[in-house]
């Protein structure tokens, strides 16, 4: 599988996606979007059981990259622009940041440098986000009188509060990788230098887990918005009921029997 934009690797059970358009901090054009929804799928067989997503360079990314978007649709023409950018929302929502959520695996975002616009709306698409400590987080849409997309007026009320999510998106200023950590906009912060090995050892013990529990409660989670408590509570216990059917679940039972640790193989 042959990619310009991006890198895809599999390595130790994690499937690796690296945004690669240094030169532009990684910005978001159409041809990157429709590649990461493709390494997205193949994240999907069974030999990966964690995902790592990051950017390469010095930024994670920097959003639609808005220099190739005029170029392309023509500044003088607000039509066309208006149709690149509905294709380009329509792509990054259905296939990546969808893709991402329907993951039935662990996803974890490597941030280093800057998530901007677009690319910070991504990070709340995954389900651990460990952030560079030079890392800098910006809603950005604001800047350019847009409004926000990539799932963000889903996610980030639900990860930092109604109030805090319209703050961050009215404020249009840059947030540092502690505050984010402080508000739960991300789950840890490492040195600059560390990013990568962490990140990738974060994945790689999660590949080592009981895959199919970890896709079901990615799902029972994201499910509970929407339930009230007495469907939520059945849905539990059938998701427990299948699981109690699963290899890595009886493998589970008989460690703990045994008082040693679990052995699991994504079964």
């Amino acid at each position: 599988m042959a990619f310009e934009t991006i890198i895809f690797e599999k390595m130790d059970g994690v499937g690796i996606i690296t945004m690669n358009r240094p030169e532009s901090r990684n910005a978001l054009i159409m041809q990157m979007v429709a590649e990461m929804g493709e390494a997205i799928e193949a994240c999907n067989m069974s030999d990966v059981r964690a995902v790592l997503l990051t950017g390469s360079g010095g930024g994670f990314c920097s959003g639609a990259d808005l220099k190739f978007l005029l170029e392309t649709s023509g500044s003088d023409d607000p039509k066309k622009l208006q149709e690149y950018i509905r294709n380009l929302a329509d792509e990054l929502h259905h296939k990546v940041v969808l893709g991402l959520r329907g993951l039935e695996k662990p996803v974890v975002a490597g941030i280093n440098g800057v998530a901007a616009g677009a690319g910070f709306s991504l990070t709340l698409g995954c389900d651990i986000r460990v952030a560079a400590s030079s890392a800098r987080f910006l809603m950005a849409y604001a800047n350019i009188g847009a409004p926000a997309d990539g799932g963000s007026t889903y996610l980030l009320p639900r990860l930092v509060g109604a109030g805090r999510a319209m703050e961050l998106y009215l404020a249009s200023q840059p947030t540092s990788a502690q505050a984010a950590l402080e508000i739960g906009l991300v789950t840890q912060v490492v040195e600059d230098e560390g990013l990568h090995r962490h990140a990738m050892e974060f994945a790689v013990r999660l590949a080592q887990g009981p895959t199919a529990a970890f896709g079901r409660v990615k799902g029972l989670f994201d499910a509970s918005w929407d339930n009230d408590i007495a469907t939520q509570l059945d849905a539990e216990t059938a998701t427990f009921v299948d699981v109690c059917l699963t290899e890595d679940f009886q493998e589970g039972i008989k460690a703990f029997t045994e008082r040693r640790q679990a052995r699991f193989q994504g079964k």
